[in-house]
């Protein structure tokens, strides 16, 4: 059986949406990426269009309420939520290992379509790198 690896945050738009993404593509199949959030939202159009850019196609995600998850046995559970002005959601299900990766939510980017953009793609390239770190720790 795979490896599950859960991404949580509140809305499963952006950030969990991206890295489900990421690990799907990078993990070589080795590991059953999930995704979920405490307060679900529509999967972010932006989100879409800039993993899109990278070759990852997201449009097919749907958001999933984390209760989805709770009576399944979660390997590593990586809240990806941002600042001090965010709360992590909690997640009471069977989780072997926690970690935390502190991104900052790009749904708040204001301006512009490229503005906002922009925003969305340095999200995606911080969550690529630390997939990318994830998956060496992983190996050793």
């Amino acid at each position: 059986m795979k490896k599950r690896i859960l991404f949580l945050c509140t809305g499963n738009s952006c950030r969990s949406q991206m890295s489900e993404g990421w690990l799907k593509a990078l993990g070589g199949g080795r590991f059953d990426a999930l995704s979920a959030g405490t307060a679900p939202q529509a999967v972010n159009p932006f989100a879409v269009k800039v993993m899109s850019e990278a070759g990852i196609d997201i449009s097919s995600h749907r958001p999933k309420l984390v209760d989805e998850y709770l009576d399944m046995d979660i390997y590593l559970l990586i809240t990806v939520c941002g600042g001090a002005k965010e709360v992590c959601p909690a997640f009471t299900g069977k989780v072997l290992d926690r970690i935390h990766w502190p991104v900052d939510d790009p749904a708040s980017a204001t301006g512009s379509n490229e503005e906002i953009l922009a925003v969305f793609r340095r999200t995606r390239d911080e969550i690529r790198q630390r997939v990318v770190a994830l998956l060496k720790d992983l190996q050793g």
